[in-house]
């Protein structure tokens, strides 16, 4: 990767944490910050094609933030035959440790930050289970999620402990489960039969046809 390559890496990763930025933020201020890191994005279009800041900036406010599904991905960390899940914050519900995808890191790392961020333990992922539809898996999100739900590994000694999005964190078996958040509902027992080899890895979402053929049965 040559340097100007590099430069439009970091273009993307700025630009897409400006508009995830300007759209979840509620004060001003942090506003007006997100509105800087993107126009520093803009103004290195700019230098890097040779054309006006302000027709990059134009470009961008044309675009549309998320105009592909948005993607995520999960931690299925089991010791001893339980699930670790954690407990929101917003709803008080149960979920596998997770969240967004950030530009710049792949989808293990991202689960991995993730399972860091809401339990406090170092963590590997080394299996992709599947993917899954946010729209198939009774999710009420306002905007299409693809969920990867990966096997991470994480060792004995570490004691998760909640996060700052977390009021608790608990290892549960398949048969007494906490109240789970909508989409978890399904996809939490779907992670128990994908582990123990009742559904084959990875999983995906069929499609409308497949779908069709199978309800007709």
């Amino acid at each position: 990767m040559d340097a100007t390559d590099e430069m439009y890496l970091v273009v993307d990763e700025l630009r897409s944490i400006a508009d995830l930025g300007l759209h979840f933020a509620q004060d001003h201020y942090d506003k007006d910050r997100y509105g800087r890191i993107r126009s520093l994005s803009a103004r290195l279009v700019a230098v890097l094609e040779g054309r006006a800041v302000a027709d990059a900036m134009q470009e961008y406010r044309e675009s549309v933030v998320h105009a592909t599904p948005f993607v995520a991905a999960e931690a299925a960390v089991f010791r001893e035959g339980h699930i670790l899940l954690i407990q929101r914050e917003d709803n008080g519900l149960w979920a596998m440790p997770g969240g967004a995808t950030e530009v710049g890191e792949t989808w293990a790392e991202s689960v991995e930050r993730e399972l860091r961020e809401e339990t406090g333990v170092q963590g590997t992922a080394t299996e992709l289970l599947g993917v899954f539809d946010s729209r198939l898996w009774r999710s009420r999100a306002k905007q299409q999620i693809y969920v990867s739900v990966w096997l991470v590994e994480i060792g004995d000694q570490q004691s998760p402990i909640a996060g700052p999005e977390t009021t608790g964190v608990g290892f549960f078996t398949e048969d007494n489960l906490p109240d789970l958040s909508l989409g978890h509902k399904k996809r939490v027992p779907a992670v128990f039969k994908l582990v123990r080899g009742d559904l084959s890895t990875p999983y995906f979402d069929p499609t409308n046809r497949s779908r069709r053929a199978a309800a007709s049965r």
